[in-house]
């Protein structure tokens, strides 16, 4: 097994696509864990779009990077390679989906949502914030991701590659084998869908903004009262 610090040391070299598939098209292992390492986020997120399972995605994004390991002699650069492996775990992603449907099993919604590296949106609290915002922004995070899990499949997939890692609307159709023009009315349209349902998640919290009920409203009114009628100390 390589070391950190090789891994490390040939990250740091920014070697290119093309020089590394040679490398692990020859069995260069060490070359292959900082492929992995160098398309982890983006792979795993474009399983987790097709898939909407943190686990389901893992496994999926696991078996495609075993097929690209195999098969990685038969790249041969007419598109680029992060293209080429994101049509690996698109596929497999989709062969994983079909046989989960085939065999009717449903994935429970909490693992959707719970302990998501989505990294479907990378975790974005940082250790230097208050208590208060970091939990805010850890809910934020989760409300989008839930919305963006509840898109239809194909808006989603392309709403991942083109908003979340920032891919163009070509390398975008190059990735998903489908036209400029339908990258551009899918995003359109997943942009669409998610600021409406964000919309009315805005609407309904803002009716119970500053909510004065229940125990907020005993006290206050118990207080006041007790100001009215102190209690006799003679």
């Amino acid at each position: 097994m390589p070391t950190s610090a090789e891994v490390t040391a040939i990250l740091s070299t920014e070697l290119a696509d093309g020089e590394l598939a040679r490398c692990v098209a020859g069995g260069d292992e060490l070359a292959f864990e900082v492929l992995m390492r160098k398309h982890n986020r983006r792979l795993y997120r474009v399983a987790r779009a097709v898939l909407r399972d943190d686990a389901e995605a893992e496994d999926a994004l696991q078996l495609a990077y075993l097929r690209v390991f195999q098969s990685i002699g038969s790249y041969r650069g007419e598109s680029r390679l992060s293209t080429w492996m994101t049509r690996i775990v698109v596929n497999e992603s989709l062969m994983r989906m079909r046989k989960r449907r085939r065999e009717g099993i449903v994935i429970p919604l909490e693992s959707m949502t719970g302990g998501s590296d989505m990294a479907t949106i990378e975790d974005i609290e940082s250790s230097a914030e208050l208590p208060d915002a970091a939990a805010m922004r850890g809910q934020t995070r989760l409300l989008i991701e839930r919305h963006i899990d509840a898109l239809p499949e194909a808006f989603r997939t392309v709403f991942v590659l083109r908003a979340l890692e920032e891919l163009s609307v070509e390398e975008t159709a190059a990735s998903l084998d489908i036209p400029e023009a339908t990258v551009r009315t899918r995003f359109f349209r997943a942009r669409g869908l998610l600021r409406e349902a964000l919309a009315r998640e805005v609407d309904v919290a803002t009716g119970d903004a500053f909510a004065f009920d229940g125990a907020r409203c005993d006290r206050i009114v118990s207080t006041v009262l007790g100001r009215i009628h102190p209690p006799d100390t003679t």
